[in-house]
């Protein structure tokens, strides 16, 4: 009898990167498209633009590595589509269009490209880019945008470069009011995005959840990771706060909590390799975020995203599974 060898994997699925970023791009559109219709046509246009920008990116570095174009187009995998929506998803309707531009090529040039290419960057592009954007631009970042909380006058996100500039009104980001700020704005214009102040994609929180939600059905993401990330977040922000519990839906719902529990946490290449290591990932997460929201008064999910980005090989390293077969010592006597 013959026997036949081969690497692993053994077994094969049907599953390819390529219709599990397909997935994820329709996931999306759903915040998308919410986007557009509170921000109007600015909002598309920049999206757009991040498609676009990194989309041309990956073909263009692959050209000047030496790649033909015909070989480059067939192994696109749609990646650089998920990295350009979630870059345009989290920068604001107003920001110029060269910081979309640099933001993308930063992300996909720098942070994927230069790394080896799908699968094999040690951070998220998108969160990376997101960072890269807000300390490169600071105020360029959050420009002017329209908002329907009864003013007239046009609205203005001060970033950590705008201090001293003159501005018709300064308004609190949702997360500021958990800090103290006054708010008109219930959990239910939290959930649908009315008279939010804050990035293309991440005011609509029901739109998140649905494209999270299509995600799950499809088998795309571990339900359970998002829900360990947002239950330990929650718990923390309480026990900070005094068990003060009002502050557990609000927490959830403002800022760029939901679109990072969902769409940039769980990306596969950044997150452990096993189940228990998942289990501590999301759980280092979720503190690691309420910790840093409670200190710095700011949105920290970017921030909490990318430091566990870079602790994930440290996890893989202790927490791995028992090889099949292997006996202990102990088992051995």
């Amino acid at each position: 009898m013959k026997y036949k060898f081969s690497s692993s994997p053994h077994l094969r699925g049907n599953d390819t990167t390529k219709r599990i970023m397909l997935d994820v791009c329709l996931a999306l559109l759903p915040a998308c498209i919410a986007g557009c219709l509170l921000f109007g046509w600015k909002a598309l246009i920049l999206l757009a633009i991040c498609v676009a920008t990194s989309f041309a990116s990956e073909i263009i570095y692959k050209l000047c590595s030496k790649v033909s174009l015909k070989k480059a187009l067939a192994e696109f995998d749609f990646t650089s589509i998920v990295t350009g929506l979630l870059v345009g998803m989290n920068l604001y309707a107003d920001s110029p269009w060269y910081v979309a531009v640099l933001t993308c090529v930063f992300a996909i040039v720098v942070v994927k490209m230069l790394f080896g290419g799908t699968g094999k960057n040690v951070v998220n592009p998108a969160i990376a880019g997101r960072i890269f954007a807000f300390i490169s631009f600071g105020a360029a970042l959050g420009g002017t945008f329209n908002s329907n909380m009864g003013f007239d006058d046009v609205y203005h996100v001060q970033g950590p470069t705008s201090v001293g500039a003159t501005v018709h009104h300064v308004t609190a980001t949702p997360l500021q009011y958990l800090f103290g700020a006054t708010s008109e704005l219930s959990n239910w214009d939290l959930l649908f995005g009315t008279g939010v102040n804050g990035t293309i994609g991440e005011v609509c929180k029901l739109a998140l959840i649905i494209g999270g939600l299509y995600l799950v059905l499809r088998n795309v993401i571990n339900w359970r990771w998002p829900v360990i990330y947002t239950a330990s977040m929650v718990v923390l922000t309480v026990c900070l706060n005094k068990f003060n519990f009002d502050l557990a839906i609000p927490s959830i719902l403002s800022g760029g909590f939901v679109l990072g529990a969902i769409f940039m946490a769980t990306d596969y290449v950044t997150t452990p390799a096993t189940k228990a290591g998942n289990y501590v990932y999301f759980v280092f997460l979720g503190l690691l975020t309420a910790l840093l929201r409670h200190l710095t008064q700011s949105e920290s999910v970017s921030f909490a995203i990318l430091l566990g980005n870079l602790i994930v090989p440290l996890i893989d390293s202790f927490v791995i599974n028992k090889p099949f077969g292997k006996v202990t010592a102990k088992e051995g006597k």
